[in-house]
């Protein structure tokens, strides 16, 4: 994927209020839709976009148990994300 798509595509992930709650949640381990939704006064529909926009951007990784979608925290771009944030307030150029 090109590098400034894939910027672009997490910087739009991130920028959402919502998205970084469920980031955040999905920081203590993985979590059924059901689950997450216990935390929103959301409706499916949106809470199901903004999964979206979280696993188009990589940022989260789903799994199907039986009837249920499990999301987890995609670990290695989350931490990329916040190594390419340091180093852009740090003003070093990768």
């Amino acid at each position: 994927m090109n590098d400034n798509f894939q910027q672009e595509s997490l910087f739009n992930a991130i920028s959402d209020v919502q998205r970084r709650k469920i980031i955040h949640l999905l920081k203590a381990g993985e979590m059924s839709v059901a689950e997450i939704k216990e935390h929103f006064d959301l409706s499916g529909a949106t809470l199901s976009h903004h999964l979206s926009i979280l696993k188009k951007a990589d940022l989260v990784r789903v799994t199907r148990k039986g009837q249920q979608r499990i999301y987890t925290l995609n670990m290695t771009v989350a931490e990329e994300l916040m190594l390419f944030i340091n180093q852009l307030f740090r003003g070093k150029q990768q």
